[in-house]
């Protein structure tokens, strides 16, 4: 049986690896896309994450479907902070405006 040599001088990581395939391929967008849901339900909460009932992503506004008019009323007051706190919890600037509908 042969074995096979690794490549020499090849120092990188499965990660870089990834990146790079993510990187050249243009799946970044849509990542963030998939990602910026979990971050919705993980600064929310479940109280506020039951009357979600859609979110988009389209470029750097966050659309935000919620059932609840009074809740919408609500979290219109706190707009910026929800952005800084879901920005935080993406680990980089994503979303610059949230329209709660």
């Amino acid at each position: 049986m042969v074995k096979r040599k690794g490549r020499i001088g090849d120092n990188s990581t499965m990660g870089n690896a990834l990146k790079g395939f993510i990187d050249a391929n243009r799946l970044q967008k849509g990542l963030d896309k998939v990602s910026i849901e979990e971050a919705w339900h993980s600064v929310m909460g479940n109280a506020i994450s039951k009357y979600t009932t859609a979110i988009k992503l389209d470029r750097e506004t966050l659309y935000i479907q919620l059932s609840s008019s009074v809740l919408r009323e609500e979290l219109s007051y706190g707009k910026t902070k929800i952005i800084t706190m879901i920005n935080e919890e993406m680990g980089k600037q994503i979303i610059t405006k949230l329209v709660l509908r």
